[in-house]
Formats: C-alpha cells, structure tokens, sequence
C-alpha cells in the first residue's frame, strides 16, 4: 500500500523571514542561482512558492539519440511528506518545452516542421537540493534540504534594470493579424471537414532584449499578479536562456499520499468586466466542454478505473490585477493514479496539454505544425517541480516571457531576444478577427509589465 511508503527524512523547519518571495527574488543575490516556481497570489490551488538554489541541470534536445530524461525526473515514487510540511523538500525545478510533444509522439510532427531558431531544449531541468518554501496562504516560511533554521540568501537590492529594449514587444503589423486570420480560416475549414474538432492557435510576438533577467521577472510578477510565477534561466552552448512566467493555469497537480491527480483546463477569455459575455457564450462553453472530455480521457489513461471525475465542469476566475487582469473560464478534472504508476507516466499520458493543443490532440497538433509562422519552444509546454517527497505540481506555460541571447555579467543577457506567444482556441463557428482580438487580450500582462517602455509602431 502506498501509505507504508516511509517518511521523508529530509529537513523542513518553519523559519522567521519578513518578506514575500517577490520581496527575496528582488534582493536574491546576482551570483547565487535561481530557480522559483509559485510567485503570485494565495489561492488555495497555488498555495506554495518555491525557491531552489540549483546544484546541476538535465536538459534534453529534440536531436539527441537517447531521448528525453524522463525517468530521471520523473521516475521516483518519492516518500510520504511529514504532516504539516511544504510539498517541496528537495527535488527537480524546471520545464518541458512544447517540442516534447512531438518526441513523445512521432504522429503529430508535421513534414514541415520549423527550425528551431532560438536553441530552445526540450527540457531543463535543475536539480535544488536546497530550497525556502512559502505558504501563502498562512504567510510563513520553510526552509528545506541541507541548510535548515536559515533564511534565504539576500544582498542588496540591485538597481540596474534595463527593460527599454521590450518597447518592441508588441509591435503588430498588419502583415502578422493576415496571416493569423489567414490560419484561423484554414483551421476553420480542416474542422468543416471534420479532420478535427478544436485546435489551439498561436502566434509570436518578439523583440530585441538586453538586461537583468530577474528585475524583467520581478516587473512581470508585480504588473500580472499571477498564480503560477516561475523563473528558470539556463546556460548552455554560449547561449543564456530564461523563463519568465505569469501562467494562470494548472496542467496537474500530484499529491503522493493520497496519489490525487487534478488538471485545471482554462477556455475562454475576457477582459475584466466581460463577465456575462463569457458567461453566456455558447462558443466558449462548448470549446471547454470539449477539452474537460479530452482531459478526462488522457487521466483515464493512468487512473484507478472510476476515479476520473468532473469536479467543476466551468467556473469563470478573474486572473490579474484590475489594470490587465482577464476572466477565463477553467473546469477541474480530477482522478486517482494507478498504483503501479509513476509521474513518468503522467507526462507520457497528459503531455503536451489538451486546452493548448486541441482535439483530437494528435490532428490537432499537426495542425499546429503546419500554420503556425513560429515554433513555440517553452511557450504551451510545462513549468514547475517534482519533490523527492513524490508530489508534483506544473502550471501551463502560457503568459510566458522566454528570453535567449549572449550571457552578461551575473543574470543578464546581451544581445538577447524578448518572445511572447499568444494563442486561441479555435472551433467550427470561430471569426477570425474575433479569434486575433481574443489573443490581443492576452497580451495584456505584458503590455502591464513594460508599459512605462512601450512604444508601439505599427505599419
């Protein structure tokens, strides 16, 4: 039985530190390195931020021979948390990009398929034997791993951040809006033929990027308010990367004692104060409806028979502050994983996730591969951490900021570039200029965060 599992014996002790995590990111020092996952508002389905101090990373590209390093990330059954202790004592910080999907599954690669033009691996993955947990919900902290009873690392805030060069961000040509209508029309008439019934439909938006990757970060969670906001950065071959995420939405989250599996799926998006609009749209409701089944049959996969359940087929969540904040519609899925099964096995089963693809999945991320201009590296993959205690949580990488670009002194890139994707769900009575608006929306967070440097220039 799994309760017979032993306890984790890794260290977990309350610690008196008198300030949030957004508070120690801004003043973590520019020469320790930084994993976080969590920042953002206490709600009870983000109750935990996390911050690992990373010791060494696994990472994985789509080229290499022997696959992607699932098994070990993923493969530990892990021990039974101690009552009343963080989920996260010591364990795996980190992401799997979109392009997995494809390695996992040959069928929905396209013949077409698109250079990888900014280097993204598929994975990174940092190993964070050390960590501080924060509860926020009841405010206090944790401190995990081999330095227990201490607090975070801190040094003076630093003041040089430079996000003039995102003033780009969100220039929109009239050229990008006609090939995404374009898309969104032929996505249309593949549904009309009945090739597929859904597919979630992106775009790129880029600009040149040249600072401190964390004061962007600290700037983004501030101006987005997120649930799920996550920091990961990475050197590898010359070239530094960073992740910088606001996502609202839960792809899963495991709890090992009860062996509980939960998926979040959000469809449908308005802007604050478009609560009955969404609320009443046949449109959105029958898009949810659609991956809330699509959901229910990757959990069936891994799940004790009669476990999958609908615990909330569809609630409308204000996600934001009141300047840039959206509505979304999200719907709970919920199952119990089959005991002879590990967390490998729910990536293997839920990944890449349904309400960033579409349905059929596998049609409908060939669909993907062939319209959309731009490949979407970490942008619809996953973000988040694995404990030796066996439970898991990942959010959905979406409001994601991916950076890559020449390293700089401390956290900062060179020479760097700024990507921000933003999709739709796109069904049979979709507009496409309906469907362009609806990811204009979802820019806001962004616009929010740089807004005292965006200077637009259309043509």
């Amino acid at each position: 039985m799994h309760s017979s599992r032993p306890q984790s014996d890794r260290l977990a002790s309350q610690i008196g530190v008198d300030q949030t995590p957004e508070q120690v990111v801004r003043s973590w020092p520019r020469d320790v390195p930084l994993a976080a996952f969590g920042l953002g508002v206490a709600v009870p389905w983000s109750r935990w931020a996390i911050l690992g101090i990373p010791t060494r990373t696994v990472r994985c590209f789509a080229d290499q021979p022997h696959g992607p390093p699932l098994q070990e990330v993923f493969g530990t059954q892990g021990t039974v948390n101690a009552p009343d202790s963080p989920p996260f004592v010591g364990g795996w910080i980190g992401w799997l990009g979109y392009g997995l999907g494809a390695q996992l599954e040959p069928k929905a690669a396209h013949a077409g398929r698109r250079a990888n033009d900014r280097r993204w691996p598929t994975i990174i993955f940092h190993r964070c034997d050390t960590a501080w947990c924060y509860d926020k919900i009841e405010r206090r902290w944790w401190a995990v791993g081999n330095v227990p009873h201490t607090s975070p690392p801190t040094a003076r805030a630093y003041a040089g951040t430079n996000h003039a060069v995102l003033h780009d961000l969100l220039t929109v040509t009239e050229a990008v809006r006609a090939r995404y209508e374009a898309a969104v029309e032929r996505t249309i008439q593949y549904i009309r033929a009945g090739d597929v019934y859904q597919v979630n439909l992106a775009h790129r938006l880029s600009c040149p990027f040249e600072g401190t990757t964390r004061s962007a970060f600290s700037a983004l969670v501030e101006a987005a308010a997120p649930w799920y906001g996550a920091y990961l950065a990475d050197d590898h071959a010359g070239l530094r990367s960073a992740i910088l995420s606001a996502s609202p939405e839960l792809f899963f989250q495991y709890n090992s004692a009860s062996r509980s599996l939960t998926t979040r799926p959000m469809k449908g998006t308005r802007p604050i104060g478009g609560a009955s609009a969404l609320e009443s749209s046949s449109k959105d409701r029958a898009e949810l409806a659609m991956i809330v089944d699509l959901m229910r049959n990757d959990l069936g996969r891994v799940c004790t028979f009669g476990t999958v359940r609908v615990d909330e087929s569809r609630t409308i969540e204000t996600h934001g502050r009141a300047a840039s904040g959206v509505l979304q519609a999200v719907s709970s899925v919920s199952g119990r994983l089959r005991g002879s099964l590990s967390l490998a096995d729910v990536i293997l089963a839920l990944f890449p996730g349904g309400s960033i693809t579409g349905a059929p999945k596998v049609r409908a991320m060939q669909i993907i591969e062939e319209l959309e201009q731009a490949p979407r590296g970490p942008y619809c993959g996953a973000i988040g951490y694995v404990s030796d205690s066996g439970d898991a949580c990942f959010s959905m990488a979406i409001r994601t900021l991916a950076l890559s670009g020449s390293p700089g002194p401390d956290d900062q890139i060179l020479a760097g570039t700024a990507d921000y994707w933003v999709g739709a769900g796109i069904v049979a009575d979709s507009n496409p200029a309906s469907e362009w608006d609806e990811t204009i929306v979802k820019a806001s967070p962004i616009r929010a965060a740089f807004k005292e440097n965006y200077h637009p220039r259309r043509g």
